[in-house]
Order: C-alpha cells, then structure tokens, then sequence
C-alpha cells in the first residue's frame, strides 16, 4: 500500500508546512536510509528541490516545515540556529503524572546514553550540551497530566527527557519511562472488558505533539504562526480523563 503524504496546512511561494503522523521519520534514517520518511515522500512525488528546515521525532506528530527555495532554506537555517527567539515552539504532551510546579523552566545537560545507541541522557558532564526547556500545566488529573511544552534548545529528544527527568515521563513514550499506553480501563470505574476482545487504547503512541510553530517569514519578515490540529487520540483521551479522572470524584446524586 502506498503511503499517502501528511496533509498541508500551510503554504506560500517559498514555504510549505505537513502536518507529520506519529510514526513516520521526517527525514531519511542514520543507519537505515530505507526506512520510509517524509522528505523521501516529498522528493519522490511533489519536488526534490524542496528541503526539511527542522526535524521531527519519529513518534512524535505535527507542524514539519520546509523551505521550497535555497534562499529561504539558507535564511531560515541561520534563524534557527541563532538562538535569538525568533523561532518559538509550542508543544502539547500528555504526561503520566503530575510536575511538582504548574509551569516551571527544566535545565538539564544531555548526552548521547552509551548504553543505549540511539537514546539521550541527562548528565552532569562538561561536555553534556546545555538544553532548556519550559513547561506549563494546562490541566491535570489524578495520574496524569496535560501539558504546553516550550524548548528554548532543539536537542533530539530533548522533551521527552527532560519531562521524564522530572518524574512525568510522556505516555506511551518507548524509550524514556514505561512505556505505558493510555487505557479507559485505567480510568473508568467498573470498567468491563469484552470477552475474547482485546482493549484498545485510548493512547497507544507517544503522546507529544508539535502544535504550533512562529517564525518570522524569509520573504516578508512578519511573523507567521502555523497549528497543526490535535490528533483523534488526543482528543479521546482528553475526553475521558476529564470525564473520569477528576482529582476531586463529583458529590454522590
């Protein structure tokens, strides 16, 4: 079966933005070039002139934007990499657990885990790159928590180990906490399960999406805001934890 592109949600003469699913690499992998992605997709149907200006985890969804001209490419590059806050991230994650603070700023070095080839660690090392990354808590529940996620810094998997270092990994996150995915049965009570039917989850993939991302244009230098919708399993599960999860269970009819 032939994998369909993600769809558009912004685009102009220079810029072109996907909304990514979870599950499929932005560009080409180290080791495995083969593995299917996002810009192979677009260099093979739409152009090959056109290149990826960030990436995205592969398990993570939404805003994936590309430059359609090297000049943009070659300005945009520079404005990433600047440091300035030109550029501003807004993520959206869904945490097992609740942060000790409802908005705080995680400054934690990371390095490659040499235990792990493929896998980031916090450490204490010289050499450990300097990471920032700002938190608030939009709402909470009794086990888990919804949260607006900002990272100063772009390292890989700079979110997902930063939450996890402060006790609140991401659900459904394979590499960093346990991985656990979000089922009703875990927040309904008298949940009954089918017989001969396995569960479905409400929430069986990493639980963090790129949701909004500002920079200022390459051509016009206003500054341009692109969202990508919530995915429907986020929109479940929010559902269901606000319906059954309230910190405090409602007064007895």
């Amino acid at each position: 079966m032939t994998t369909p592109l993600p769809p558009i949600i912004y685009e102009d003469d220079t810029l072109v933005a996907y909304d990514k699913p979870s599950g499929l690499l932005a560009a080409p992998d180290r080791w495995d070039s083969k593995l299917e992605n996002l810009m192979t997709l677009v260099h093979e149907r739409v152009s090959p002139a056109w290149f990826n200006i960030h990436r995205l985890d592969r398990d993570a969804s939404g805003v994936m934007l590309l430059a359609k001209t090297r000049d943009a490419l070659r300005h945009l590059t520079r404005v990433w990499s600047s440091g300035a806050g030109a550029v501003h991230k807004e993520y959206r994650a869904l945490v097992l657990g609740v942060p000790a603070e409802n908005e705080g700023t995680i400054r934690a070095k990371l390095s490659t885990d040499p235990h792990h080839p493929g896998r980031m660690r916090t450490t204490e090392a010289h050499n450990g790159k300097a990471t920032i990354t700002n938190y608030r808590v939009l709402e909470q529940w009794r086990q888990h928590a919804w949260l607006a996620v900002e990272p100063v810094t772009g390292r890989t998997h700079q979110i997902r180990v930063h939450l996890y270092s402060i006790g609140t990994p991401i659900v459904a996150d394979p590499f960093y906490g346990p991985g656990t995915s979000l089922r009703l049965s875990s927040l309904k009570p008298n949940y009954k399960f089918k017989i001969n039917e396995e569960e479905r989850p409400l929430m069986n993939r990493l639980a963090l999406h790129a949701w909004r991302l500002t920079i200022p244009h390459p051509v016009t230098g206003a500054s341009l805001t692109i969202e990508a919708p919530l995915p429907k399993a986020f929109e479940v599960s929010l559902k269901y934890l606000r319906r059954y999860a309230a910190l405090r269970a409602p007064p007895a009819p």
